[in-house]
């Protein structure tokens, strides 16, 4: 017989690839860093982040604000440095938005893995 008060156990944040929780957030951040290799991994993982933002945990969404915004500051890092590239600033600047953008998202999966928010999600910085 099931019982009529059985609730089935939250995980923390939700568990599910497309639920806005934890794995998600880290989901997210991985499409971002795979889109050195395969350019389009970077939009899906901002179409997640776009959807799911707002719908988890107060500490997921600010790693969605934080993806969000990773993704256009970096996009708009990028098209400076093309710009640049006539000069030879521009190459040294586009390795230096790759940096910015892996360092971002490794912070990211850290403090996603520990359960963290980030301290400043809409940051320009790191």
């Amino acid at each position: 017989m099931t019982d009529p008060h059985y609730q089935p156990p939250t995980g923390s944040g939700g568990e599910g690839w497309f639920s806005p929780g934890r794995l998600n957030v880290q989901v997210v951040y991985c499409l971002y860093l795979v889109s050195f290799v395969v350019g389009l991994t970077g939009i899906v993982g901002l179409i997640m982040a776009y959807v799911n933002r707002g719908k988890g945990e107060p500490w997921v969404d600010t790693h969605y604000t934080y993806a969000i915004r990773t993704f256009w500051i970096g996009l708009l890092y990028a098209l400076i440095a093309g710009l640049l590239m006539v000069a030879v600033i521009g190459v040294i600047l586009i390795f230096a938005v790759a940096i910015w953008i892996v360092v971002r998202c490794v912070i990211g999966l850290q403090k996603a893995s520990a359960g963290e928010p980030i301290a400043r999600p809409t940051s320009w910085w790191i």
